[in-house]
């Protein structure tokens, strides 16, 4: 797919990954629609796309409600006439143990509502835009490409049960989502992103995040635009689908 003119919709792109790939994608003359939840961090986000050479519009939007996300997609499509890619980028954490214990007992258990909201917004959110993506392409009888973006946790990382849930369902999604819509011409991808350098990791205490560094072969956090990168590989190779591409320093959890 040549980005020049196409249409990307990206979750959580008002910042840190989401906003990264984003201006990666201007500078190749894409239109983005930008989505999420922080007004002025849109606002700001779809300033800087346009100074690098894409056309951006804002959309405010819960992607864990399906109304929403069935509104969200309907003006999209209304403002730039076409849809052509769709990046599951919004995420949310809530770390925390199934179970803490101390001097023998169970002094705190994961919450229900952590770990619903881990769900709905990382595997439900995915699911939804997803789906609405899936449909436009196919009524817009448009080329279309889906990148989610999964987690190397998703093989499982201590203290995070309903992230790591969540991150190998969108990577389960992603396949069977590329057998089921080849046939129209929609391919599906992921990413798998390991410890990256955005807001998150930054606010990991020292001791914490020098202790994942060592464990990375490659010694260091990786920078977003290294995961922007293959954003645009994916969508430039028209022969990849049904993939998760890790892109974490070597590092397994």
């Amino acid at each position: 797919m040549n980005l020049q003119d196409k249409v990307v919709a990206i979750t959580g792109g008002a910042q840190g990954l989401g906003l990264t790939m984003a201006l990666e994608l201007a500078t190749k003359g894409a239109k983005l629609a930008l989505v999420d939840l922080n007004a002025e961090k849109l606002a700001d986000a779809v300033q800087q796309c346009t100074q690098a050479g894409g056309e951006a519009k804002s959309y405010i939007a819960n992607v864990a409600d399906e109304e929403q996300v069935e509104a969200l997609f309907d003006d999209i499509v209304r403002d730039f006439g076409t849809l052509n890619g769709l990046i599951n980028n919004a995420g949310v954490v809530r770390d925390g143990m199934l179970v803490k214990v101390k001097d023998g007992k169970i002094v705190k258990k994961m919450s229900l509502s952590d770990w619903q909201m881990v769900v709905d917004v990382n595997l439900t959110g995915v699911f939804l835009c997803g789906r609405e993506a899936a449909a436009k392409f196919i009524e817009l009888d448009s080329i279309g490409v889906i990148i989610n973006i999964s987690s190397v946790s998703r093989a499982g990382n201590i203290g995070q049960s309903n992230y790591s849930a969540a991150k190998a369902g969108v990577a389960a999604m992603t396949v069977n989502w590329a057998k089921e819509l080849a046939r129209y011409g929609i391919r599906s991808m992921g990413i798998a992103p390991g410890f990256i350098g955005t807001e998150m990791v930054a606010n990991m205490k020292p001791e914490a995040l020098a202790k994942t560094v060592a464990q990375i072969p490659l010694g260091r956090i990786g920078k977003p635009e290294e995961i922007a990168h293959t954003v645009t590989f994916i969508f430039e190779n028209d022969y990849l689908t049904g993939r998760i591409i890790e892109i974490d320093g070597g590092i397994r959890i």
